[in-house]
């Protein structure tokens, strides 16, 4: 009889993953109510380890630490609820170490049954927290530059994926059946590199996304002008701008970025529907792709939403929240595809395709 879902080993990836969606998440907010350098000092905030600062102790501070003053400078405030949000997003870092702590142990104890792989594999999610406790500190040295904010998401990222990893390698190791567990040899060599070129662009798209959103104090958002159609699907009303501005042309490049995605996606879903017949158990995989090409779709609409409801100086940044959590969620999902390919186990032969 199979265990019971709360105490399998693999239950407790999944509640790291609901930090890692928790920790993603607020740091997609900080970032909207521009609240990254609201905490100026690390791993303090403010000289303390609270985060209700008034004005006054805010003042200060700055007079105590002149060389902390961040981008907005020395008479700028923030509102508590802002450095509530980052205080809180640090705080999640450090509850999340706790069940990261726990899953190397488990995997430890354990690694007769669910092998070497699977301890690795709890190992390497440890050190990426700890990579991202050190990312997360350089993007406050740094005052949220824009290429450490695309290394913090991109590292949150990878973090993610490597948890789902791990909860699909426990799963495996519990006996679950899933049909992409078993494919024919050719079926993996014709497809396994195409779906890890994807997963790798899908991740590349959401960098670029994060580099749009952070250069400039994250005024590039509106280098395009707003509404429709100056802003989307033109940009200040041209399908060709001239790339002379900086903002134009980061802007430009996220976008023909996102429209190459695509191409990628529906070529290879196209193709692969043409071909699942001639495979067993490849439906899974076409599944997954189908789902990553639904989600960069919905993600492309929610970002033109984005320009098209905002006005010059302001925009639905709950719009942009929901825009990252979207890039996120296509990755993870164009990710489980390489995931599937490398548990699977070849135990069909090229007959049984």
């Amino acid at each position: 009889m199979e265990e019971a879902w709360w105490r399998r080993p693999s239950t407790l990836p999944l509640f790291i993953l609901l930090f890692a969606t928790l920790i993603i998440s607020f740091g997609g907010a900080i970032r909207i109510h521009d609240a990254g350098e609201s905490c100026p000092d690390w791993p303090k905030c403010f000289g303390t380890y609270g985060f209700d600062i008034s004005e006054q102790e805010q003042a200060a501070y700055w007079e105590e630490n002149p060389d902390e003053i961040d981008s907005r400078g020395a008479d700028h405030r923030y509102t508590v609820f802002e450095i509530f949000l980052e205080w809180f997003h640090r705080a999640l870092v450090g509850v999340i170490a706790i069940p990261v702590i726990l899953n190397v142990a488990v995997a430890r104890r354990k690694i007769d049954f669910y092998g070497k792989r699977n301890f690795y594999s709890a190992v390497f999610i440890a050190l990426l927290l700890v990579i991202q406790a050190i990312a997360g500190a350089i993007t406050v040295f740094y005052d949220n530059a824009d290429w450490s904010v695309a290394m913090h998401l991109s590292l949150a990222s990878i973090f993610t994926a490597s948890i789902l990893w791990q909860h699909k390698l426990t799963r495996v190791k519990e006996g679950v059946e899933w049909r992409f567990l078993k494919v024919a040899p050719h079926f993996k060599q014709l497809y396994r590199k195409k779906f890890d070129l994807i997963a790798v662009s899908v991740l590349i798209l959401l960098v670029l996304g994060a580099w749009v959103s952070s250069t400039a104090g994250g005024q590039y958002n509106q280098s395009c002008s707003v509404g429709f159609p100056d802003a989307w699907p033109q940009c200040n009303g041209q399908f060709l701008p001239t790339l002379e501005n900086s903002g134009i042309l980061v802007q430009m490049i996220h976008r023909v970025g996102a429209l190459l995605v695509g191409v990628v996606l529906i070529v290879a879903l196209l193709r692969l529907k043409e071909k699942q017949a001639d495979y067993s158990n490849a439906k899974p995989f076409y599944n997954a792709l189908l789902l990553t090409s639904i989600l960069w779709f919905a993600n492309l609409v929610i970002g033109a939403t984005y320009l098209i409801k905002a006005k010059i100086g302001e925009f639905p940044e709950w719009i942009s929240l929901l825009h990252l959590l979207g890039g996120v969620s296509t990755f993870i999902v164009a990710a489980s595809g390489p995931m599937m390919f490398r548990l699977s186990t070849n135990n069909l032969s090229d007959n049984e395709e």
